[in-house]
């Protein structure tokens, strides 16, 4: 071998030799690397979590999904969500709370700098120090450049109408959560659902409604006003309306009362618009027909208590002008004849002795006497001494003007083909003839007001006495007005009801429900029809007379019926 060969065989094992060192070195380095990860798993098993969060700050994890947009039954957004941000802190890396919390405060003035100072000096590890802020507001915190303040992205539920679904929709918390109206009630079904919840309500209905009836409540300077449309072959609410109203996107800021709704939960004695209910469970029963009547000539006195008319005729009335000219005691009478068994009965097929259905939280239960007596009988033939709401009290006159099926109230749009969940309640032929009676109230009766021309409308007015400490107060009424279009083929109920208005000279003084809800009710149909496809009809048209007649003009019961 020579030296060369020599020299190149040292080079070569010399190679190797540094190579090796070099993967063993390596090897040590990652076996290193690996014990302290094993090591570092152990500890962190070994040591309850409370401990760890106290080195580790923790951002709050919201796993609640996206509540579902709802919408009118047209598809007009009524509550969405809108992505915001949040503005929290962690005070362990806060560097200096008392001069953060002025800087905090100097771009959100609405934050309380020594609530803030708190929060920024406490030993947790996460604080809220505002919800839902702004993009302008989020842009003024960014600026500060504050150590250990950021933001969590969170969503906020918003109401593109305001104030004009606010006791139907209802509102959520800062944690989205439902907490009144459709998003309490169906609070789970919002969040699991993946595709918007159709109500029934129209937006040009509740619009049409909530300026009539604003422009009512101040004419006749009322304590409150409430209104609802409802359809009578489905029970769909279309319109609901309670006034006084707030802004769902800013409910903290309303007053129980304004957020009180009227419809469902207020329950009131909804006086001679009961009548109703008193004439046909006497027709229906076979009790009175339209030839009969009663003496209405005096006042009733029970015990201590007096019965009289308000548009006093003073002698003997037929059934049909008992109901045209509100008679307290032609009802009295009729109602004593049906009995206190099948006046109950009736009623409560009706719907109402007991709470709505309606998919609300804020449903009232009725006043109910008990026990029921005679006198209770009497007081409820007129529409006092039960309490229901006006959800109720169009319900049951939808029942009572569609063919006789009740069918409950719901304010979730109902598909066309959807099996009738509808129950039987009233002979056909006793729907009928209510639907020619009402027609009647409204061409001569007590409801001339109401009539909005070319469609058709039948009602009853209703004025009741509030009560009070000491009884019931004259001076203080509840007026309504409940509407049926168009007569002849009933699709739409129309209730106003107005709490304590005050007469003017346009209503010579006057506050009863044929003088102040009743024309309120016309404006309605009159705006809302053309929404609905209701085509205006020629009233005259003998055709239409025909279908509608009861002549109870005649003194002495000269009734014709055709």
């Amino acid at each position: 071998m020579t030296d060369l060969d020599a020299t190149q065989e040292e080079v070569i094992r010399e190679t190797i030799e540094r190579s090796r060192n070099r993967l063993l070195v390596t090897g040590g380095l990652f076996a290193v690397a690996l014990l302290c990860v094993s090591v570092r798993l152990v500890e962190l098993a070994a040591t309850p979590a409370r401990d760890r969060s106290a080195a580790t700050p923790l951002r709050p994890v919201h796993l609640k999904m996206a509540r579902a947009d709802i919408v009118d039954r047209n598809g007009v957004l009524l509550a969405t969500n809108l992505n915001t941000a949040s503005l929290y802190a962690d005070p362990k890396l806060v560097l200096d709370p008392d001069a953060s919390a002025a800087r905090l405060v100097s771009v959100l003035p609405a934050l309380d700098r020594a609530e803030v100072a708190e929060k920024l000096k406490s030993k947790r590890r996460f604080v809220w120090l505002q919800r839902n802020l702004t993009p302008s507001q989020q842009y003024d915190v960014n600026r500060l450049g504050l150590p250990g303040i950021d933001f969590e992205r969170e969503q906020r539920r918003v109401y593109p109408h305001g104030r004009l679904t606010a006791h139907v929709v209802g509102f959520t918390g800062v944690d989205n959560d439902g907490l009144s109206g459709i998003e309490k009630r169906l609070d789970q079904a919002l969040v699991d659902r993946g595709e918007p919840l159709q109500l029934s309500l129209d937006i040009r209905l509740q619009h049409a409604v909530r300026e009539e009836l604003v422009e009512a409540v101040a004419r006749y300077r009322a304590l409150a006003g409430a209104g609802v449309v409802l359809g009578v072959a489905s029970g769909e609410v279309l319109a609901m309306v309670s006034l006084p109203d707030f802004d769902a996107n800013s409910p903290a800021s309303a007053s129980e009362d304004a957020r009180f709704n009227r419809n469902s939960l207020g329950t009131y004695e909804m006086g001679s618009t009961f009548k109703i209910f008193t004439l046909a469970m006497g027709l229906d029963t076979e009790t009175v027909t339209l030839a009969d009547g009663y003496d209405a000539t005096k006042p009733i006195r029970v015990s201590r208590f007096t019965i009289r008319d308000f548009h006093a005729k003073r002698r003997w009335l037929s059934v049909p002008e008992i109901f045209m000219y509100s008679s307290n005691i032609g009802a009295v009478k009729m109602a004593l004849d049906v009995g206190v068994k099948r006046q109950r009965d009736y009623l409560g097929r009706l719907g109402l002795l007991h709470a709505s259905t309606v998919e609300l939280p804020e449903v009232g239960k009725p006043l109910v006497p008990s026990p029921w007596r005679q006198i209770n009988s009497m007081t409820i033939a007129f529409g006092h001494g039960l309490a229901v709401s006006p959800v109720q009290m169009a319900t049951a006159v939808a029942a009572v003007v569609n063919g006789g099926t009740m069918h409950p109230a719901t304010l979730l749009k109902r598909a066309p083909d959807a099996p009738s969940a509808g129950r039987s309640i009233l002979k056909p032929a006793t729907s009928e003839t209510m639907r020619r009676l009402l027609h009647q109230v409204v061409e001569d009766g007590t409801g001339r007001r109401a009539a909005a021309e070319g469609y058709l409308v039948g009602g009853k007015t209703g004025t009741a006495e509030k009560s009070g400490g000491r009884g019931y107060q004259s001076k203080a009424l509840l007026s309504s007005f409940v509407g049926v279009f168009p007569i002849n083929d009933p699709q739409y109920v129309v209730l106003v009801v107005l709490d304590e208005p005050v007469g003017n000279e346009e209503t010579n003084g006057r506050a009863t429900g044929g003088w102040v809800a009743a024309p309120t009710v016309g404006n309605i149909i009159t705006r809302i029809a053309p929404f609905l496809g209701v085509q205006p009809v020629d009233e005259s048209a003998p055709e239409i007379r025909r279908a509608l007649l009861v002549d109870a003009k005649a003194e002495g019961g000269g009734i014709a019926a055709n």
